[in-house]
């Protein structure tokens, strides 16, 4: 019954009206639906609470909230408590990856015609592929705002699909999505480079949070996971620089590399890519040079679709780091729809060959058919999956969104220096009219506030948790 492949929704069973289960919810459900298919109908309290590493107090909360609205059905009283999903509340669950209700997710990937002529090519025998180095010239060719690597018409098209109506402080959108992006680039991108870690063992990860004992697939989801609160954080004080791609590619690797001095660093080492004639630039200032001039032409490109497929191809061609270069620039493809309010790139249901295929045709032949079709697909899919998370998010609150920033720093100041409400409204610069209500919102978020939803207060987990154990105290 479930899946690894998206998040789950229902269909409310008094309204017929599909919404988006928050975080929490939505893994009670995951682990509730996985049981229920290995036989098991009715899980306990303290089972979930325990298996899910919940506090019980959230738990419970959410429990007799969904037992309310019909998903859940209790049993039981006391220690043996039991519950399990509805007949009707298990009938109208859907995958909303598939998204089968909107009209405007694409269909399965298919490719162009010069994408099929591409991989024609690239399923030769390597003997029958002619070797070839770094091309400079991919780059040096390149004429921000005059050239353009995806389809002019294209580039424009997915800009005006995937960004966010109004003008709002850059990463206003990716923070209103925060939670579930999070899971979805953090597990997709993580399952290009052979992660076996299922969808559900991710949110629960993510959920506990780092531990003595994580073998190297947690480790890359919990490296994944930082580097996305880091560029929601970084990139919109420092855009996109040399810096900041760096640290992306450090945060990745942390634990991940024998060398610790090759994080972020420009590597000197060697490096070959199997199963495809490509050899990567192996000379040191070359890569440094070139890396520099990826970075300066992405932030002159006026487009920021065209910039993200622009960081996306070409960083994963140059090869810049001793290791997590494709990854880098996964996640470097982000910065620019970061910074002008677009819907981040998830990289939904790529599989892996689809995407070896797309890479090797920028390796080989500086083709990027097949990466251009690829992109298109999966992106449009990005669009459609946050355009209908923000939708179930209701109209935004005026307040909330002009006060968005100082509502963080009030909050952080709060939970992780322990200030007093009074003391860190008083540090804001919040005029008279709007302290008010200022004081009720940060009230309201402050009583909301949770391991499973800190993170877009840039809070973590163990202190949120802390915070809590001491009693909220503001």
């Amino acid at each position: 019954m479930w899946l690894d492949n998206g998040y789950i929704t229902i269909l409310p069973i008094a309204e017929h009206l599909k919404m988006t289960i928050p975080l929490l919810a939505e893994t009670i459900l995951q682990y509730l639906a996985t049981q229920r298919a290995r036989g098991r109908l009715s899980i306990g309290a303290r089972e979930l609470a325990e298996r899910l590493h919940i506090p019980r107090t959230s738990l419970n909360r959410h429990l007799i909230k969904m037992t309310e609205e019909g998903v859940l059905t209790r049993t039981g009283v006391g220690p043996s408590t039991a519950y399990q999903i509805t007949a009707t509340a298990e009938s109208a669950r859907t995958i909303a990856n598939e998204t089968v209700a909107d009209p405007k997710m694409p269909a399965d990937l298919t490719w162009g015609a010069s994408a099929r002529t591409l991989l024609a090519n690239l399923r030769a025998p390597l003997g029958l592929r002619t070797p070839v180095s770094y091309q400079r010239q991919f780059v040096d060719g390149y004429r921000p705002n005059e050239s353009s690597l995806l389809p002019a018409s294209l580039a424009v098209a997915l800009y005006e699909q995937g960004r966010l109506q109004g003008q709002q402080p850059a990463g206003t959108y990716a923070r209103r999505v925060l939670e579930q992006l999070l899971i979805d680039l953090a597990w997709y991108s993580s399952r290009l480079e052979g992660n076996g870690k299922s969808l559900l063992d991710t949110r629960e990860l993510f959920l506990r949070g780092r531990s003595p004992g994580d073998d190297i697939d947690a480790t890359m989801l919990l490296n994944h996971k930082d580097a996305i609160e880091f560029i929601v954080d970084a990139v919109p004080t420092y855009g996109i620089t040399l810096p900041v791609v760096c640290n992306v590619q450090s945060t990745l690797m942390s634990g991940l590399l024998a060398n610790p001095a090759a994080l972020g660093a420009i590597r000197s080492t060697i490096v070959n890519i199997s199963d495809t004639v490509y050899v990567p630039s192996q000379v040191p200032a070359l890569l440094d040079e070139m890396l520099r001039a990826i970075v300066e032409k992405a932030r002159a490109i006026r487009n920021p679709v065209e910039c993200a497929f622009f960081l996306w191809v070409n960083i994963a061609y140059l090869q810049p780091f001793e290791d997590g270069n494709k990854r880098t620039s996964r996640l470097a493809s982000n910065l620019p729809l970061l910074l002008s309010n677009c819907a981040p790139l998830s990289f939904l249901d790529v599989e892996p060959s689809d995407y070896a295929m797309a890479m090797l045709g920028v390796y080989e032949q500086q083709d990027v058919s097949l990466a251009a079709d690829l992109f298109d697909w999966t992106y449009r899919r990005s669009i459609a999956k946050y355009r209908a998370i923000l939708a179930s998010m209701g109209a935004q609150d005026p307040l909330r969104a002009k006060y968005r920033e100082y509502l963080s720093d009030a909050i952080r100041q709060i939970v992780v220096t322990g200030s007093t409400l009074p003391v860190a409204v008083e540090a804001l610069a919040i005029p008279n009219v709007d302290r008010p209500a200022f004081i009720e919102l940060l009230r309201i978020e402050l009583a909301n506030l949770e391991p499973y939803n800190c993170a877009r207060y840039r809070l973590t987990i163990n202190k949120t948790e802390e915070w809590i154990a001491h009693g909220r105290l503001a």
